[in-house]
């Protein structure tokens, strides 16, 4: 559904992104995450066609980048979204559902279910007039109103409050589960890891992580043992009348469970836990040097520099 090639783009001297390559199957969630300036909304704007690659190349749902067919099958939605303030939501989508020349009864039928999922009720609101949550409901659906394939969201709930931030997330979650393949990016990597099937991570221009989140676990991430004993052992803290060790490997949790025994005790409960998104990208993010995981060097192949 999309398919990303050595995209690189440059601003004068400057390197804004740099030999990005992935793709997205169809029906996929595909996260792109990584600090300030590492060049997610660049790459965005250029899946869009917003933005002409320096050198690369993008399809989107079998058609290039910025091709006016291509447009057709896409919803996109920036991170700022400045909408004519002066017209309701009603008015305002049905004036893109013109450009997109959608059929009317089609368009009505559209605009109203559309809002109806977003909870949208102040539909004949001026849009001025509406809170940042509401206009970014409007801003959502009009993504959505020539029904595309393929949804392309920069940080969708930037700004928003708690709940208005869940609930756009749990709609985002619903338009993958009826078959929209969707990028977006987003700071908050809890989010980000709730839905998405994999996850690119850039940084300095450069995607330098890539995969599912249990390989990008596997592969930056750490396993941790939490071993729970009736007596206490080396290196253990008492925890609700019980000692807690936390321990790196099998080894060594075999090794506590010996100190135990050997102390007239036994173990009573271990529990595994992994790295959360958010600290895998602050392993890979922090790294000192840019090692691509094994799944983005077998995606991408011997010749992708920026990798």
């Amino acid at each position: 559904m999309i398919e990303a090639r050595e995209l690189r783009k440059e601003y004068g001297d400057f390197v804004a992104v740099e030999g990005s390559t992935f793709s997205v199957d169809d029906g996929e969630v595909f996260g792109i995450v990584g600090p300030n300036g590492a060049g997610k909304t660049t790459t965005l704007k250029m899946l869009a066609g917003l933005l002409d690659p320096t050198e690369g190349s993008a399809t989107v749902a079998g058609f290039d980048a910025g091709e006016t067919e291509m447009r057709r099958h896409l919803g996109f939605l920036p991170e700022e979204s400045p909408l004519y303030e002066e017209m309701t939501a009603i008015t305002y989508l049905q004036f893109f559902a013109d450009l997109y020349d959608v059929a009317p009864a089609d368009a009505e039928r559209r605009i109203h279910e559309t809002l109806s999922e977003l909870e949208l009720d102040h539909r004949d609101r001026q849009i001025g007039d509406m809170s940042k949550g509401m206009k970014r409901k409007v801003a959502i659906a009009r993504s959505l109103i020539n029904d595309p394939d393929v949804l392309i969201y920069d940080e969708p709930a930037s700004g928003l409050d708690p709940l208005t931030t869940n609930y756009i997330i749990e709609f985002t979650a619903r338009l993958a589960e009826e078959g929209k393949t969707i990028v977006f990016s987003a700071h908050n990597l809890f989010h980000v890891e709730s839905i998405c099937d994999r996850v690119a991570i850039m940084r300095d221009g450069a995607i330098v992580a890539r995969g599912d989140l249990d390989t990008l676990q596997a592969e930056h991430g750490e396993t941790t043992y939490h071993v729970y004993t009736t007596v206490e052992v080396p290196d253990s803290v008492r925890e609700n009348g019980r000692y807690q060790t936390v321990v790196g490997s099998m080894d060594a949790v075999e090794e506590t469970r010996t100190a135990a025994q050997d102390a007239g005790g036994s173990v009573v409960d271990i529990r595994t836990e992994e790295s959360s998104l958010e600290e895998v990208f602050l392993n890979v993010a922090e790294s000192g040097t840019e090692r691509p995981s094994a799944s983005a060097a077998a995606e991408s192949g011997p010749e992708s520099p920026g990798d």
